[in-house]
């Protein structure tokens, strides 16, 4: 993973946590909302990284919560185009931060939406500096990844994280990367080769991606 970019988000073998790559590290956000560096011959599943390009930079205002947060980023994907990826960093002050991570699963594994039900834990932040790692996939794409965003969060001093469930911006600058192509990596599994894609979990993965 660390081959294939500098920044981005995802999690473990068995949903091991939340990952978060900064800086070049992989954070795990692990089912107390504690932050590890795992070993480097931890399993990932999935994620979604990049080589990270300041394409753009500016400060954020008057953002009380997550759904404030998307419709400013919505806004600008309408003007740069929102056929393509984009990953954004933004890093400042948080008057709240609103987190949530999961413990690890075993076969036969739950469905997330399951998980998530018993096994997810929550925490609030305040009064917080840290770095939001945010991820936009174009609508079209939605069969390969959860379209429109995916937010994770770390703190400045690197002990706490995980997925982003909502949000008080104070004051924050965020950092664009435009990022106009992929690739894509399949397991090679016995597990994902057997495993049935026909079923439909889109409304499963808004629910516990993006909250909808």
């Amino acid at each position: 993973l660390k081959w294939l970019g500098n920044i981005g988000l995802g999690t473990f073998d068995g949903l091991n946590g939340e990952l978060i790559m900064l800086d070049w590290v992989v954070y795990r956000a692990n089912d107390k909302l504690e932050i590890e560096v795992p070993s480097d011959d931890e399993l990932i599943p999935f994620a979604n990284v990049t080589f990270f390009d300041n394409d753009e930079q500016y400060e954020l205002n008057n953002i009380s919560n997550i759904d404030d947060l998307k419709a400013q980023l919505d806004n600008k994907v309408d003007g740069l185009g929102n056929n393509r990826f984009y990953m954004v960093a933004i890093s400042g002050a948080f008057n709240t931060m609103h987190i949530r991570s999961e413990r690890k699963q075993s076969e036969p594994y739950k469905t997330l939406v399951e998980v998530l039900r018993v096994d997810q834990t929550e925490k609030e932040l305040s009064d917080v500096e840290g770095t939001v790692v945010a991820l936009y996939t174009p609508e079209y794409m939605s069969d390969l990844n959860a379209a429109g965003w995916h937010l994770h969060f770390i703190t400045k001093d690197r002990k706490t994280g995980g997925h982003v469930l909502g949000l008080d911006i104070d004051k924050a600058t965020a950092t664009w990367d435009y990022t106009n192509n992929f690739k894509l990596h399949l397991p090679d599994g016995d597990f994902y080769k057997s495993l049935d894609f026909s079923v439909n979990q889109d409304d499963d993965i808004k629910e516990v991606e993006q909250g909808q």
